[in-house]
């Protein structure tokens, strides 16, 4: 059952950009490497920026399509879940990558592809 509509989507974009950049220092993230705090506020600040550049009704410029959107979203859920393995994230480090990217690609998996209407 796919329920997540690019309008949902929206509006979820922003606040998990502003956590993804907050959320890293108030776990205290970056015990097992400092890259760990770094790369969640990279994403963080680069999907902020994609937020505003996409074609949909919450996006300010609207130059970059939503279907590439969604491309870029499923690319950070397998940078994230892999993040843990190659960088040698450990305890809430790993744990942090592993549920964000679960999250990410779950949102992904269940976008409802959109009608369209002649």
């Amino acid at each position: 059952m796919k329920f997540v509509t690019k309008r949902i989507h929206a509006f979820l974009d922003y606040p998990v950009a502003i956590a993804l950049i907050v959320l890293p220092y108030v776990l205290g993230l970056g015990d097992s490497s400092s890259l760990a705090l770094n790369l969640s506020v990279a994403i963080g600040i680069a999907a902020f920026a994609l937020t505003l550049l996409t074609d949909h009704h919450l996006g300010v410029l609207r130059v970059i399509s939503y279907k590439i959107h969604l491309i870029v979203d499923f690319l950070v859920a397998v940078v994230f879940i892999l993040a843990p393995f190659i960088f040698s994230f450990e305890g809430i480090d790993a744990y942090y990558y592993w549920v964000n990217g679960a999250a990410v690609f779950i949102v992904v998996s269940l976008h409802k592809p959109e009608q369209v209407v002649s």
